[in-house]
Parts: structure tokens; sequence; C-alpha cells
């Protein structure tokens, strides 16, 4: 099968299309004949050898989590009516930027509602935007502040924040993505890219702060996005573009009775959730969770989907072609 390789840790150029083994599903396994696949920001990192606390992978490896398309086998003890299903799922151990992939039986076959694209595009954001959803107090009447809102996730906390009633106040750098997270349910925007941008967010607000922060930025960005919180409120710092999760004080998120989530509280291994990939999809079919996508890359071409990540040259989501 052809595939895209990370051979070592570095920069985008360091992608290799390659022909590698076909893999054999064993025991829980099942065989995806890959068609569109996902790439998120936070890969890019891992191809750097940044997450390693998070992420045990060493090149050489086939990068990817998210993807859909048609079953082709089945290990032992998973039903062989999979065989022939387009499917969405993820990758066992990354994996999914190749012709084929092995995934677990945890899998949701595409509703014909549905076009595969969208569904691969909804399929592991949606997942984080609803169990944010579901960690978050609820937003109906609340101040509701959602950084790096013209990101995959972003959008769909936006969407999210909107339907429950909130007042969404989306921040994002450049004006183009400020009219997308205004077209998608925010009711103010802010470029993130100006100085003193938090200072506007409190305006928004009246002053009082925000109830709840969804926090996709990271690094300075982040840390600036905890000052806008008011006492009592509640603040995730679940992205890292920037270059890190968002730093705060954990002595004064404890003095002003701050809630914070952290990426660990959106691992599915490690955290009670009722969030399935199937009520994820339920979700995108009722017209809850809307991708926006930017742009779809060739397998040949995964390199340019990582630099235009870390180039922030994306509004919305990018997606990985694998075949048709």
């Amino acid at each position: 099968m052809r595939a895209a390789v990370v051979t070592e840790f570095g920069g985008p150029d360091v992608i290799k299309t390659q022909d590698r083994p076909d893999p054999v599903p064993v025991v829980g396994q099942v065989l995806v004949e890959v068609l569109v696949a996902d790439v998120i920001f936070v890969e890019t990192a891992i191809r750097k050898g940044q997450q390693s606390k998070f992420f045990d992978v060493k090149p050489p490896y086939v990068p990817g989590g998210s993807l859909g398309g048609r079953v082709r086998a089945v290990g032992a003890d998973v039903p062989g009516e999979w065989i022939g299903k387009t499917v969405v799922g993820r990758a066992i151990g990354f994996g999914a930027h190749a012709e084929l992939a092995l995934t677990t039986a945890d899998l949701v076959e595409v509703p014909a509602e549905l076009d595969l694209e969208t569904a691969v595009a909804v399929f592991g954001d949606g997942f984080t935007a609803l169990m944010l959803e579901e960690l978050a107090p609820p937003m109906q009447g609340k101040e509701v502040v959602i950084t790096a809102s013209a990101g995959g996730m972003g959008l769909l906390l936006t969407q999210l924040a909107h339907r429950a009633g909130a007042h969404v106040i989306a921040a994002a750098r450049g004006q183009g993505k400020l009219d997308l997270s205004e077209a998608q349910g925010a009711d103010v925007v802010i470029d993130y890219g100006r100085s003193g941008w938090e200072k506007l967010v409190l305006e928004a607000t009246n002053n009082h702060g925000a109830d709840i922060v969804f926090e996709g930025a990271g690094g300075e960005l982040g840390a600036t996005a905890f000052t806008v919180v008011r006492d009592g409120g509640w603040f995730s710092a679940h992205g890292a573009p920037s270059g890190g999760f968002a730093a705060y004080d954990a002595t004064e998120a404890q003095r002003r009775g701050i809630t914070v989530k952290g990426i660990a509280d959106l691992r599915a291994d490690t955290t009670t959730t009722t969030v399935t990939g199937a009520e994820v999809i339920r979700r995108a079919v009722a017209g809850d969770l809307v991708p926006v996508i930017d742009h779809v890359y060739d397998l040949d071409h995964v390199a340019d989907a990582h630099t235009a990540l870390e180039n922030r040259a994306l509004r919305g989501k990018a997606l990985i072609r694998v075949s048709r």
C-alpha cells in the first residue's frame, strides 16, 4: 500500500510517500480501505517530536487519526457484516494517511444523509467539541469566549454555543477568520492579533468577564484569555497551536473559584464521558455540528497540509483524500 510516512522528527519535508506492507487485522481489529482522512494541528507537533508526553510514537510512522472508508477485512471476534460498509473511525496508533489502516471495531457506519468528507471532518473535532460541551456548565444566557474560533473545532464550538443560547464572543486573527466565525453564530468577533484584545473581550461582557472560555489557541494568547474569566467561571485549556497549552496560575484559579479543564480531561481513554462516535454523527445529521472544510489534499501532499496548519492559513478544516 501507499502511505505518507514521517521518516524522522522535523519539518513538513520529513513526510514522504512510500510503499509499506499491507496491514493485517488480528483479534478485535478491522482493516479499512481509507478514502478520506482527517489532519489536525496536534499532528504537526507530534511530527516535530514535541508531544511525547501525550503520544508514544517514534519515526518512522504513518500519521493520521480519524478516517473514513470501506471495510476490507475483519479480525477474529469482529462480525463479518462490517465488510463492505462505509464507516468512520480512528486508526490504531495513528496510520490513517495510508491506503489501508487498522481500526478497532468501534466504528460508525456513515448514514446516507451524510457524505463521507463531512463525516470525517466532523468525527474527531466533533467528539472533542461534544466532550467540552458535556464538561462545561450550561451555556444558555452565558458569556462564552472561544479562541482560535476559525479552526475546525473552534467553529463547531461556536455553533454549539450559539445553538445553546449563549452570547458568543469569538477571537481569531484576521478579517477572513472573523467573518467566518460570525457566519457560524458568533455575536461579537475580536481580532486577537491586536494589542489589548482582552480589553475588547471584557467590554463585550459589560466588564463582568466571561462565564465560559473555550481556549484553543494556547501559549501567550491562552494565558491572556485566562485573564478574562470572571470569578467562579470555567476555563478549558485544550489547544496548543501557539506552542503549548495556556499557562495559568493554579493558585489564582483556586482563589477566584475558576474551574480549569486541560487536555487530560478530553482524552476518552482516561475520562468518563457519555459522548460516542455515533452521537457525533447523529448530531452532524441533525445539523448541530456542521464542519467547514477549507482544503482537501491528496496523499502525496500531506506535507502541504502540515505547512498550511502551521502557517495558520486554513479557515476551517483540512482533509486528506487518500483514494477514490
